[in-house]
């Protein structure tokens, strides 16, 4: 009960607050948003379309680049890892769980985006016929594609941690009993570890999709901003997410300016939301 007292207060928080974009002069919202979006347009809901946009495309790149690797590193150590070896791997991803994102920014900006670019290249030479990868990949990285990178290795952990957690906690008797029929070891994975925890990978993924959606530093440290419905991952200056738009233009921003600002922040918590609420639903269907 205190938590949707909770999330009704910050609900109407923010509808307060962004109130003055839809009840004052439409002549200052249109030049805000216009100030806030580089000139790509003046209308609030398209600016919304657009960090919506840019947000998601990240947030989901970053999930199917993490997911796999996280659900890989979860059997090994859960099942695979010899125990001393499984349990400095357990510290290792729960440390990395909890690095700020502004040191995975700082390792994003001075680290990937000068070592990835000839992968960027790459990808431009030989998969630039796909329309995702055209060419030529901008130099430095600072796009779409190197940002996923990024917020892939930041929610890993965190997909990894749950994820083991889940898998450890598979009935014994469950496992023992497939081995008993003759499965080897990844057979028993297959018919035992994975249905059980299904739903948990589930959570797992929507934890990790939901830290994504909201990152804000190593995305405003590494993506070159910019505001266009474009899925071109390899040139600059394509996308923006909520949160680090938030953050560039905060700190210049006057009344409506804010107003305008915390409207897009009161779509991303919606967004948020809806997320989560499909998750649990996915989730108590998989229970089922």
């Amino acid at each position: 009960m205190l938590i949707l007292v909770v999330l009704a207060a910050i609900l109407v928080f923010l509808f307060i607050q962004a109130l003055p974009v839809f009840t004052g002069d439409q002549a200052n919202v249109s030049q805000k948003v216009s100030d806030y979006s580089n000139g790509t347009t003046k209308n609030f809901w398209v600016l919304v379309g657009i960090l919506v946009f840019g947000t998601v495309l990240v947030s989901v790149l970053a999930l199917l680049l993490a997911i796999f690797v996280s659900i890989g590193i979860a059997l090994f150590i859960s099942h695979y890892a010899p125990k001393k070896l499984s349990t400095a791997l357990s510290y290792v991803v729960d440390l990395l769980a909890a690095i700020p994102s502004v040191i995975y920014g700082l390792w994003g900006g001075l680290v990937l985006i000068p070592s990835i670019q000839p992968v960027w290249n790459w990808f431009a030479k030989y998969l630039g016929w796909t329309y995702i990868f055209q060419g030529p990949a901008v130099q430095p990285s600072k796009t779409v594609a190197t940002v996923a990178v990024v917020l892939a290795v930041m929610i890993c952990p965190i997909i990894t941690s749950v994820s083991r957690d889940i898998f450890k906690q598979t009935p014994r008797l469950q496992q023992e009993a497939a081995l008993a029929l003759g499965a080897t070891k990844w057979e028993m994975i297959k018919l035992a570890v994975l249905p059980f925890g299904k739903s948990g990978v589930i959570s797992a993924a929507m934890l990790g999709l939901g830290r994504a959606l909201g990152e804000t530093m190593a995305i405003l440290m590494i993506l070159s901003p910019g505001y266009l419905f474009s899925v071109f991952l390899l040139k600059g200056s394509q996308n923006m997410t909520i949160a680090a738009n938030i953050a560039l233009k905060y700190m210049e921003a006057d009344d409506m300016g804010v107003s305008v600002l915390i409207g897009t922040g009161l779509v991303l918590f919606i967004v948020t939301f809806i997320v989560n609420f499909v998750a649990r639903k996915i989730t108590d269907k998989a229970v089922k």
